[in-house]
């Protein structure tokens, strides 16, 4: 089982970034999608969570009017659509997914993918 996210880099304030994640080994069909991230010397946060084929959609206060989450399980693909960034939004951010109905939480995560950077400049 395998979840790799990309499509990280470096952005200005204001700026639009897209990132995907990856399954393989996995059918997603069956599992909530979450999006987290991680600064250096901070605990890992959720950012967002898209349940089963798509239903539901959940945002972190943070980042609700600028992040939209979206997934296509006929390619075992989910992607995070980031607009307006600021620079609070620096950080690794990881992919996870998860058999509860959705979650921001870490501890509810079955499976995770290695993290892609991405750098907000102001």
């Amino acid at each position: 089982v395998q979840l790799q996210a990309s499509g990280g880099g470096l952005v200005q304030a204001g700026g639009s970034l897209r990132l995907s994640c990856a399954a393989s080994g996995i059918s997603l069909d069956y599992y909530a999608v979450g999006w987290f991230r991680q600064d250096p010397g901070k605990e890992r946060e959720g950012v967002s969570c898209i349940t089963v084929e798509g239903g539901s959609t959940y945002y972190a206060n943070s980042v609700k009017g600028r992040f939209t989450i979206s997934r296509d399980d006929a390619k075992r693909m989910v992607y995070l659509q980031m607009d307006s960034l600021v620079p609070e939004d620096t950080a690794v951010y990881y992919c996870a997914a998860t058999a509860v109905f959705y979650t921001l939480s870490v501890s509810d995560c079955d499976y995770w993918g290695q993290g892609t950077l991405v750098t907000v400049s102001s």
